[in-house]
């Protein structure tokens, strides 16, 4: 389970909630609004007071490299640090390449798109392709921003059947989107998020 305790993060007010393994909780609101952020605070990749648990464990008492394992994030725009898709795998694990094969099968994605340029590839295959990435080592939780965003209708139709898949897996899944039918198709739970208010004169009106 993921447990959020009064976990500050600007522009928001401290925020408290769970979500079970196997649920599904998608983040609403507008742009601005604090989605992104509060998906990187969870992960650990963004500075903020607060608590996060998994499972028990507070995040500090972990190593932040293990908790980003456990805890994965994947933005909506993923950053590559190499010059094709395979480079980025841990293909060293005996089940690693098959686990791939099926990942590149449920995103209609072939084996060729791996030793790709990346930047050769479309948005939309390095979008899938980073999804990919963070579900091979099967992490506990997924943090995902705008899972779907760019995506032909039949793809991301396949998107959501995979993070289907995560949650009959026993994974929790926290998704921002501004695709309220992909929201009501997914989400377990919800969580809105208001748009914050203008700043006047170093206060908020």
């Amino acid at each position: 389970m993921l447990r959020i305790d009064a976990l500050k993060v600007d522009p928001l007010p401290p925020l408290s909630f769970s979500v079970a393994n196997g649920e599904c909780m998608a983040i609403e609101g507008p742009s601005g609004s604090g989605k992104t952020r509060l998906l990187r605070a969870i992960a650990d990749l963004h500075p903020a007071a607060g608590h996060v648990f998994l499972n028990g464990a507070e995040r500090h008492e972990i190593p932040a490299p293990e908790w980003r394992k456990r805890v994965r994030y994947a933005s909506s725009e993923p950053a590559w640090w190499t010059a094709t898709a395979r480079q980025a795998f841990d293909l060293s694990e005996k089940t690693a390449q098959s686990k791939l094969d099926r990942l590149l099968t449920a995103v209609a994605l072939t084996p060729k798109s791996l030793d790709a340029p990346l930047s050769e590839l479309s948005t939309g295959e390095r979008q899938r392709l980073a999804l990919a990435r963070a579900l091979i080592d099967e992490p506990s939780v997924l943090l995902l921003d705008e899972p779907a965003s760019g995506l032909d209708p039949q793809t991301a139709a396949l998107v959501e059947e995979l993070i289907r898949f995560q949650l009959l897996a026993g994974r929790s899944v926290v998704f921002a989107s501004h695709d309220q039918a992909q929201i009501n198709r997914l989400a377990d739970a919800r969580l809105q998020l208001a748009k914050p208010l203008p700043v006047r004169g170093g206060q908020r009106a």
